[in-house]
């Protein structure tokens, strides 16, 4: 794979899938459509993935392509792929509160190696740059040129007061309960990958996440964490969240600062 193309082409077409979304964002109607698993659907999230997947399988012919809204791409097997949410944090867009995503990523051998993450509304860009480590993007975002980028580090947990980041949109019982089990000094909700990217600026030192997701979920922002220092465990025992699993389905799992002092379930 040459990393350079390919970051050059997830970069670009995040920008491009974002200033799409924000078209429809900022207009006076967001028709809403259930899918089959009665998750929500937009027209923001179909017209991002018809702009991703074409500039994808364009650019990177002969490389697997797993995308939220293509059901027939799920059908996975192989060790390589790209795999996009083109928009991530459906019910943060819905309600107009802007922390939503667009996610692509690599993966190779079950991890993510390469990923970018792009909160249009926010105006904030995380991406690995071919040398898999982690950027912020400022400035304009121009998808023909990249501007400032800034390297992206996690921070040092103080094990008596961590910072916390949770899910907006899913937060619940069992994750304040976990939560509970540390010594926290700051805790803040967040919608979609932004709360991986949060921990690989050192803005967080933990995110648990006690509840389903898919792979297309998570993969850009724990290629964006991976690439900053951090790590994505099981919320089980602990081991490494691995990808190209049947059905592209997550455990549950916690992004992590290294140096936290993990609790047990």
């Amino acid at each position: 794979m040459d990393y350079q193309h390919l970051v050059a082409e997830m970069r670009r077409l995040a920008i491009e899938a974002g200033a799409r979304i924000m078209e429809i964002y900022e207009s006076d109607d967001l028709e809403v459509k259930a899918k089959s698993d009665d998750s929500p659907v937009t027209a923001a999230d179909e017209a991002a993935d018809a702009l991703i997947s074409a500039g994808l399988r364009d650019a990177f012919a002969d490389v697997y392509l797993v995308t939220e809204e293509q059901a027939a791409s799920h059908a996975g097997g192989a060790a390589t792929f790209l795999i996009v949410d083109p928009l991530d944090g459906t019910k943060e867009f819905i309600k107009r509160r802007g922390d939503f995503t667009v996610n692509i990523a690599l993966v190779e051998d079950g991890v993510p190696v390469r990923g970018v993450v792009y909160a249009p509304a926010r105006g904030r860009m995380f991406y690995t740059l071919a040398d898999g480590t982690s950027v912020e993007e400022t400035g304009a975002l121009d998808p023909s040129a990249p501007g400032d980028l800034k390297p992206i580090r996690v921070g040092t947990p103080d094990n008596a007061a961590l910072a916390v980041v949770a899910s907006k949109s899913h937060r619940d019982a069992a994750t304040d309960a976990y939560i509970g089990k540390y010594a926290v000094a700051d805790s803040r909700s967040a919608g979609s990958s932004l709360k991986f990217c949060l921990v690989a600026t050192g803005e967080a030192d933990l995110y648990p996440r006690l509840g389903r997701t898919m792979e297309w979920d998570t993969a850009a922002g724990d290629a964006v964490l991976r690439g900053a220092g951090g790590q994505v465990v099981r919320f089980d025992d602990h081991g490494p969240l691995t990808y190209g699993k049947d059905g592209y389905e997550n455990p549950f799992f916690i992004a992590l600062a290294p140096g936290v002092d993990l609790k047990a379930p």
